[in-house]
């Protein structure tokens, strides 16, 4: 029996105290170890034998840094056995002891709820409410801790059953940073609610650039295969294309809600200044500027949250940061074709913001397509990369004044002299990738004029009346024509001269060898495998020709799954990209279709 004397006790600050057997070793082998074994398996057999004959022991402490033996149970994986062991232990437990804390003064209900054991969280719930009202860990609520480390569903449990947030013990930081929480983790449906049942929470800073930084959920679509092909198809043929409906989601809803609230409760002003955010003067007498919203949401291409910040206040796209830029300059600094759309619907107001350069170096909008290019590197392939580059390059001349598409920047470079010097490294990137190629090319043309000249009709002339013989010849032919053409335009572009017209054909010339090139190789497989219906299948060895064909044919759809991925970049840098830019369809005013009735006299 443990002596209470070799028992040490620590005090806890408001829910009692824990007392941890470690005075004895005889204790801690025969008590600690078992106990702390069965809390962990759910061995609830183990732990009653032991409880039986020592039920104070679930006051005490089995781990200097867990705590009791419920503290020990909430670190294991929910399981059957560990959710019966949480059962029979709570039921012979007082309300009072389910509050005991451990060392960093955390409940087992606190624990559960960071950890997202709901089912045991619920077990103790049942008997003890006020657990969802106890602090833990840096004066965290359970719900405020689930919120960041916690599931969905154990969020979503503990809303409802902390009554949605209310109570004296609830601070309006507590509310906040839940709020925020639920935003990073995206928990949508929670901060809906949240927002729904405390609107004053609208109008935190911190939760709409949370909404900023955060396009993919205000606006989510994944497109299958079949979209995917459908879509640019019929912008291809000029059909209307079926857009999903975004007002359904979760995100956008919250942007609403949020943004409604804000400019009914708010004047002009008191939106433009938390929009725009305050100077901080430092001690060292320098300027920090805060986070711009919607600065942030041009950054990461949330057209949707731009869009409805300027139909109510449209001042604020000619808002500046501190190099002197708007956000459709920073649109084109990181390629958010949605952004700089936006262009397009606010008329000869266009002109006044393309006319702004950067404080720092005088680029104007123009020059800053060349001068990211390197960081649009890592995002794609260096021949697609250069693809788009010229596409935002042309679009962004097009945009610009006449008289601003020469202009020099402070280092006296023009927008396209510096285009190109910026983009002399992807060139060669994708110069020294075209000469790989050239190598495949060429051992393709070797292969398919070798294979073409193998059957000689004198000595074959029995094979020539066979269709799989002209299969062969067709297929070879297509493989050495093919193969021949991407090796030319290759050769072509090494042979040009870097002259003004290079940066814009080298692009297209890479495309159509890489396209030729592809074609060649599947016209070399499909030919190799006919041969061998050629040479076997008149001498009765059926199962020798389909034997390669099935193997022939593993290689192609191998390599064109392959392949895919880089076909479908090509296809729609070449073609979709066009439509991404300068769209039909508005985003930021759109006209509403007039009904039937006002046209009537």
């Amino acid at each position: 029996m443990m002596k209470q004397e070799q028992a040490i006790n620590i005090p806890n600050t408001s829910h009692g105290s824990l007392q941890y057997l470690f005075g004895s070793k005889e204790d801690y082998l025969n008590m600690v170890v078992p106990l702390y074994e069965a809390s962990i398996v759910g061995d609830w057999e183990t732990a009653k034998v032991i409880l039986d004959k020592r039920r104070d022991l679930v006051r005490f402490g089995l781990s200097k840094n867990l705590g009791t033996i419920l503290h020990v149970a909430m670190t294991a994986e929910e399981t059957k056995d560990t959710l019966n062991f949480v059962r029979n232990l709570v039921t012979m437990m007082t309300t009072e002891e389910l509050e005991l804390k451990n060392k960093y003064s955390n409940t087992p209900f606190w624990m559960a709820s960071a950890s997202g054991n709901m089912k045991a969280a619920m077990i103790m719930w049942e008997k003890n409410h006020s657990l969802l009202n106890i602090r833990g860990n840096k004066g965290y609520l359970p719900l405020s801790i689930g919120v960041t480390t916690g599931t969905h569903t154990m969020v979503k449990w503990l809303y409802n059953k902390s009554q949605k947030m209310t109570g004296d013990h609830w601070t309006n930081e507590d509310k906040s940073m839940t709020l925020i929480q639920c935003l990073k983790r995206n928990f949508l449906d929670v901060a809906l609610q949240i927002v729904e049942d405390h609107p004053e929470l609208a109008r935190n800073v911190s939760v709409l650039e949370g909404l900023a930084r955060k396009p993919c959920v205000i606006f989510r679509f994944e497109k299958n295969l079949v979209a995917r092909i459908k879509e640019p198809t019929c912008r291809f043929f000029d059909m209307k294309v079926h857009c999903a409906a975004e007002d359904k989601t979760n995100g956008l809803k919250l942007l609403k809600l949020i943004w409604g609230h804000v400019t009914r409760t708010m004047n002009v002003d008191e939106i433009e200044g938390m929009m725009r955010g305050h100077t901080t003067y430092l001690d060292d007498g320098a300027i920090q500027y805060p986070s711009r919203l919607l600065f942030v949401a041009a950054e990461s291409g949330n057209t949707r949250f731009v869009t409805e910040v300027l139909r109510t206040n449209p001042d604020l796209m000619f808002d500046r940061n501190e190099d002197g830029l708007t956000i459709f300059h920073i649109a084109v600094m990181n390629r958010q074709y949605g952004i700089y759309n936006i262009l397009y619907e606010i008329g000869t107001s266009r002109n006044d913001i393309c006319t702004l350069t950067d404080h720092k170096t005088g680029n104007n909008m123009l020059h800053l397509v060349g001068n990211t290019s390197k960081k649009m590197a890592a995002k794609t392939s260096t021949s697609l990369l250069m693809q788009r580059e010229l596409m935002w390059f042309k679009e962004v001349h097009s945009m610009m004044p006449s008289y601003l598409r020469e202009a020099k920047n402070k280092d006296g470079q023009t927008p396209y002299e510096l285009f190109s010097k910026e983009n002399e490294e992807i060139i060669s990137s994708g110069l020294k990738w075209m000469r790989d190629c050239i190598v495949v090319a060429t051992l393709i043309i070797t292969v398919a004029f070798t294979a073409t000249f193998t059957f000689n009709p004198e000595e074959h002339v029995s094979y020539i009346e066979y269709d799989t013989f002209y299969a062969f010849v067709i297929s070879s032919s297509i493989c050495l024509f093919s193969s021949s053409t991407s090796l030319l335009v290759f050769l072509s572009i090494l042979t040009s001269r870097h002259k003004h017209y290079f940066v814009y054909s080298f692009p297209r010339k890479l495309m159509i060898g890489l396209l030729a090139l592809f074609i060649s190789v599947v016209a070399m497989l499909v030919s190799f495998s006919v041969g061998f219906f050629v040479l076997y299948d008149t001498h009765r060895r059926h199962w020798l020709p389909n034997l390669i064909a099935i193997f022939a044919s593993l290689s192609i759809i191998v390599f064109a799954i392959l392949q895919f991925p880089l076909l479908m970049d090509m296809f729609r840098s070449m073609y979709d990209y066009h439509y991404m830019l300068n769209p039909s369809k508005g985003m930021l005013y759109t006209k509403k279709p007039r009904s039937s009735s006002s046209n009537s006299p």
